[in-house]
């Protein structure tokens, strides 16, 4: 990289090590669905290569990718991306080492949809790809299971998961996770946000289970948790995206969460990327710039753990203040990254004068 003289500092370009991974500086991809698996293999391919190679080229500092399945009933769809088997691994590689030659770190975000499953992709390329359109087994879809036999609105209608089968989901958990390593990843994020279902288990809106899995609520999530730090080396950061407000009467508040996390930092936990909602169909947040900074703030300081922040921020101005002040120790963009991949660079330049270039781009920036 061609790097012109800095005129002024800046706290979101300054790096960020979590264990041994230092981050080149504070900017992040959010997660975002793709849909972009060719069949129902779960196999990531070039274009997904192309996709996180772009945001790399553009300067970011972490790439999280899409929710990925830990099993084929893991997935939002049968379009969606998989690490459960070793070829799946072998697919991911060609993406961590695009993004690798291009300067940033890239962690894969690996969940369990439960009863948000079985959907078809929320594409507009044939008449059944509508967000929330359902999958049936005929045609791609699969039984899903839930903390309870209640279905998200209007969602396929889930099966109470049992022992075996949340034990399952345990162990497929820290398959994946010994998997992320195979690939090349630098870091492993557990989704238990947005109503899947981990975070389902997590809610005392959604648990009403009397069992072990219903008495402690965070157990489903602890017991993850270690079989993926099992699978990890030492020196792999591990980060859990948390609903930090479940935006829901009765649910998960931010000071539960930064509770939560404050036992999740001291199983291995090295990170987490505070989102909110999602939980309860209809039952949602009022989004505006920076909404969802509070809860990573009341994280961050109530459990002395690093954050990330997400949520509408799309100016620079906005991201600086955020690091600066201590609400975030990472600040993650999902769409305003694909209205702009090369953001991270437009941002250095706003806010320092000047900016790290990738050498073959140079003559963009004379």
């Amino acid at each position: 990289m061609t790097t012109t003289a800095v005129t002024r500092t800046s706290a979101l370009f300054a790096p960020l090590r979590l264990r041994d991974l230092e981050l080149r500086n504070r900017v992040g991809v959010s997660p975002m669905c793709m849909f972009a698996v060719d069949d129902e293999s779960g196999c990531v391919n070039a274009w997904h290569a192309a996709h996180y190679g772009q945001f790399a080229l553009g300067g970011a500092g972490l790439i999280i990718t899409e929710a990925t399945g830990v099993s084929p009933e893991g997935r939002v769809s049968a379009k969606d991306a998989g690490l459960w088997t070793e070829e799946h691994a072998h697919a991911w590689r060609v993406v961590t080492d695009t993004v690798h030659r291009a300067g940033a770190a890239i962690a894969v975000q690996l969940g369990h949809t439960g009863r948000k499953g079985s959907l078809y992709r929320a594409l507009a390329i044939d008449p059944r790809d509508e967000r929330g359109s359902i999958a049936d087994d005929a045609h791609g879809g699969w039984e899903t299971i839930g903390a309870s036999g209640e279905a998200f609105g209007s969602y396929k209608i889930p099966r109470e998961g049992t022992t075996a089968d949340l034990e399952q989901v345990v162990a497929d958990f820290g398959n994946a996770a010994r998997l992320a390593a195979v690939a090349g990843f630098d870091a492993v994020e557990l989704h238990a946000a947005h109503g899947y279902l981990v975070h389902e288990f997590l809610s005392p809106v959604t648990n009403p289970r009397t069992d072990e899995w219903g008495q402690d609520k965070e157990l489903l999530l602890l017991k993850v948790v270690d079989a993926v730090r099992a699978q990890l080396p030492d020196s792999m950061p591990l980060i859990v995206r948390l609903s930090v407000d479940d935006v829901a009467p009765g649910g998960l508040t931010a000071a539960d969460s930064a509770d939560l996390a404050r036992r999740l930092k001291d199983r291995g936990v090295d990170m987490i990327d505070c989102s909110s909602g999602g939980l309860i169909a209809g039952v949602e947040y009022d989004p505006s710039p920076g909404y969802q900074v509070p809860g990573s703030a009341t994280v961050r300081s109530g459990a002395q753990i690093a954050t990330a922040a997400v949520g509408m921020i799309a100016e620079p101005a906005l991201a600086e203040r955020i690091v600066a002040e201590g609400e975030a120790d990472v600040v993650l963009l999902g769409r305003e990254m694909l209205r702009d991949p090369h953001w991270a660079r437009r941002a250095e330049r706003e806010l320092t004068g000047a900016a790290t270039i990738e050498p073959r781009y140079f003559r963009a920036y004379r």
